[in-house]
């Protein structure tokens, strides 16, 4: 059994169920209103801001905080999503059917994966599509918005990656859920910690997440800030991978 036939019939669970459309509806409606919020604001200081009315300016008061929202969103959607993937399977039994059918750790953390990847990704889609609508009416930054989009995707790859790996570790989904949510928040928060400490170029600022994603949300690609996303994905995939692949060896 291939890791895309786990994340096939994962994303066939995920979609019979209520809990992630709830979660999704609440996620957009929440997403919705922060864009209405701010869109209302940029409206209401454009006439006396000079030169507020070019695309650098909506980009930058509306849709950079948008995208941050979105993460900040995602540091609790993440976890809640991901609390189930290999917690709740090992509770009913099912790890060891999947295992029976000839599946690899390997192949059912990528499979667990990629299946709530994609529906967070889908969900980005929507949330992504709302400033997209006033594409024509504001002028919007174009590279600017791709690089912000790309950002925001990587990090809630690396923040499912977080979720998938809590999820191996911890013998109950809810336990999965504080362990992920705490470590998201505290790279979440290691940035203010390193600006009220007066640094940010050591190694406790390369951690923070608001590090990599600042400069994207300017437009501003760095190869860094791709390699961080990538590392910590591809890091706390492996931890799974190991974790499920002990759990084999012991029977």
């Amino acid at each position: 059994m291939t890791a895309i036939a786990i994340a096939r019939l994962d994303l066939k669970r995920l979609a019979v169920r209520p809990f992630p459309w709830v979660l999704a509806g609440i996620a957009v409606a929440m997403m919705a209103w922060q864009f209405l919020l701010g869109l209302s604001a940029f409206l209401h200081a454009e006439p006396a801001v000079p030169g507020a009315t070019g695309a650098l300016g909506f980009t930058d008061s509306v849709v950079g905080p948008y995208f941050l929202n979105f993460l900040q969103l995602c540091l609790v959607i993440a976890p809640l999503i991901t609390m189930q993937a290999l917690a709740g399977e090992r509770r009913a039994q099912r790890l060891a059917l999947l295992e029976t059918a000839g599946a690899s750790g390997a192949g059912i953390v990528v499979g667990t994966f990629l299946a709530r990847l994609a529906f967070l990704w889908l969900l980005l889609i929507v949330v992504a599509s709302m400033p997209l609508v006033l594409g024509g009416a504001t002028q919007l930054d174009w590279g600017q918005f791709a690089a912000g989009l790309m950002a925001t995707a990587l990090c809630t790859g690396a923040l499912t990656a977080i979720g998938i790996a809590a999820s191996a570790f911890a013998p109950e989904p809810a336990l999965a859920a504080a362990a992920a949510l705490l470590i998201g928040e505290g790279l979440s928060l290691i940035d203010a910690g390193v600006r009220l400490a007066g640094g940010g170029d050591g190694w406790l600022g390369y951690l923070a997440l608001h590090t990599h994603l600042a400069p994207a949300l300017r437009g501003l690609v760095r190869s860094q800030d791709l390699v961080y996303f990538l590392v910590v994905t591809a890091l706390a995939l492996a931890l799974a991978m190991r974790r499920v692949a002990t759990e084999r060896e012991r029977g």
